[in-house]
């Protein structure tokens, strides 16, 4: 791991400050709208847009790095996501915010994209799974720690937009002043959806209700805390406590995965979130339940997740992953898009307790499928390991973190009922 951090500690630190400053402005917004009067409804389509521009970005940008290369790309991503955070404070206004969320989506899906690959090409065929690890446990640590500085100023002022712009134009100084050569990249071409759908129903349903729960949680919570009358330290507390659940219970479940039936942990997982969730609105805890509720719904939804990723493929060939990967990351941006309008939808109806009536419902629909697959195709030998992967990885991080996580072991034949 050290030798890791010393060939590529700039790519990580530009990484760790860029989190750092997705993660202020994701939980500013939802308290600052609260301030500014912008009603739940119209906070749900701003939250919204960064998930439509993810996906653009997912779609457009690996073309823009092909014409014109990795550090000019980076760079104008870099200088529009800074300008942006700034001119959140301008125009406090829903429209003018969807707008920028839009274009700030865009941009860090491109820089998504631009770092894993730069990560990738750093790294030796040794280090490369040590690296994705240590990219992963980076990008925890930035959202959590983006909570923390929430409390240094009034979200009513100006101070906690400045300093992720700040933070985000930092992070791009040690990686475009290292001296480790910006890599080729070539496009993925996805592997159509009808096919993608025959190798692996569960992994395709899966991961579109995975990316309803993700945008709800990591999208909608700190509107949710502001509607909920919860002050700037408890709602930034609740969103880190998201975080810190999904940076904790990955790898245990990441182990039980690669020694039992996956669509039995998924089953369990998702039953255990909607019963977490379920509690919610019936006892509604006080803070200290919510820290605990939100570190376990995070915690359940982040290896959910990956092992839907990694058992979808159990049933494909090294040579497939890629192609699998990127549809499957479409899948789960439009699974995304919809998380934060039907969340506020439902909070304009009934309340708050809409926050864990939608999660919930997902997450227990997830458990009646995976009950419903396990009938329909018999259990498949593992494959691929398990790999801690984030919902916003490029399909190559995605590729080779499977790929490293299969070389653990020797690879058995997968079925193919």
């Amino acid at each position: 791991m050290l030798t890791v951090l010393r060939t590529t500690w700039p790519l990580l630190l530009g990484i760790l400050l860029l989190m750092v400053g997705n993660g202020m402005q994701g939980t500013l917004l939802g308290i600052r709208g609260a301030i500014e009067g912008i009603s739940t409804t119209q906070m749900s389509v701003v939250m919204a847009a960064y998930f439509c521009g993810f996906l653009l970005g997912s779609r457009i940008v690996p073309g823009m790095i092909q014409k014109v290369g990795h550090v000019r790309v980076f760079a104008a991503l870099g200088t529009t996501i800074s300008s942006l955070l700034i001119l959140y404070a301008v125009a406090p206004h829903w429209i003018a915010w969807s707008f920028m969320r839009l274009l700030i989506g865009f941009c860090f899906s491109g820089v998504y994209i631009t770092s894993e690959s730069w990560l990738n090409a750093s790294a030796s065929n040794e280090t490369r799974g040590q690296a994705l690890s240590a990219y992963m446990i980076v990008q925890m640590l930035g959202i959590i720690t983006a909570q923390l500085l929430m409390n240094t100023a009034d979200p009513a002022g100006i101070l906690l937009f400045v300093i992720p712009s700040v933070l985000v134009s930092v992070a791009f100084l040690p990686i475009l002043l290292s001296t480790q050569p910006a890599p080729s990249f070539s496009t993925i071409k996805p592997m159509s959806f009808a096919r993608l759908f025959r190798v692996s129903p569960l992994g395709c349903v899966g991961i579109f209700m995975m990316g309803g729960v993700f945008s709800a949680l990591f999208g909608m919570a700190s509107v949710w805390g502001a509607i909920r009358g919860m002050s700037v330290t408890e709602i930034s507390a609740f969103v880190a406590a998201i975080y810190f659940g999904g940076l904790v219970i990955q790898y245990p479940i990441g182990w039980l995965s690669d020694h039992s039936d996956r669509r039995l942990i998924v089953l369990g997982l998702a039953a255990f979130g909607a019963v977490v969730s379920a509690l919610a609105i019936a006892l509604q805890p006080n803070i200290w339940g919510l820290l605990l509720t939100a570190a376990l719904v995070g915690g359940v939804a982040n290896p959910v997740y990956s092992l839907l990723l990694a058992y979808t493929n159990d049933f494909l060939d090294t040579s497939d992953m890629a192609a699998a990967s990127a549809g499957l990351l479409f899948i789960n941006g439009v699974g995304a898009m919809a998380g934060p309008l039907i969340t506020g939808w439902l909070m304009s109806l009934i309340g708050p307790d809409g926050f864990w009536l939608y999660i919930g419902s997902l997450l227990l629909l997830l458990a009646l499928y995976a009950a419903w697959r396990r009938t329909r195709r018999p259990t498949p030998s593992v494959d691929q390991s398990f790999a801690v992967i984030s919902p916003t990885a490029s399909p190559l991080a995605v590729e080779v973190a499977l790929v490293n996580a299969g070389n653990d072991d020797p690879p058995a034949d997968a079925a193919k009922g």
